[in-house]
């Protein structure tokens, strides 16, 4: 491989690089490489490039609709990760689609952005360093009645 590539498989896990996942089109299998560039794709598809030029053996297909609920994939650029998926062939590349989290395994946790230890969780969009205030004290409500109401009916003599 060029030195643009890094094709080492260092994985702990039975994963193979990115530059034999060719060889396993149509398994379901691990494939494990550093992410060089996140690339936006026709109509919002994300594709995750393991090489620096476009003739690389692999990539990963992140469709818009499977975005909504995978987080910022961007984060992803620079760091290695390992999917799990069927390999398929797309134009003589080898590819996953990522539709799933879970996919990533724990790299799936870079995804997902950090929740703020001072988010304040009853002011939706406010910040607090933890300050307690007190509740506010219930309306009062007028419980005042109307005029009593006779019950003879006037228009009846007496």
């Amino acid at each position: 491989m060029s030195g643009v590539c890094s094709a080492r498989n260092t994985s702990p896990i039975n994963c193979v690089s990115f530059a034999e996942a060719s060889k396993h089109v149509g398994t379901i299998a691990c494939v494990s490489g550093t992410v060089l560039a996140v690339e936006d794709g026709r109509k919002g598809t994300k594709i995750l490039n393991f090489c620096k030029d476009k003739t690389c053996p692999f990539s990963v297909v992140v469709f818009p609709a499977d975005l909504k609920k995978m987080g910022d994939v961007r984060q992803l650029e620079g760091r290695q990760i390992e999917i799990k998926g069927t390999i398929q062939d797309y134009d003589g590349r080898a590819e996953i689609i990522l539709r799933r989290s879970q996919q990533l395994g724990e790299g799936a946790f870079l995804l997902f952005p950090t929740v703020p230890t001072d988010y304040d969780v009853e002011r939706a969009g406010h910040y607090s360093a933890g300050k307690s205030t007190h509740a506010k004290a219930a309306k009062k409500t007028d419980t005042r009645q109307s005029d009593p109401v006779p019950l003879e009916d006037p228009g009846e003599p007496q």
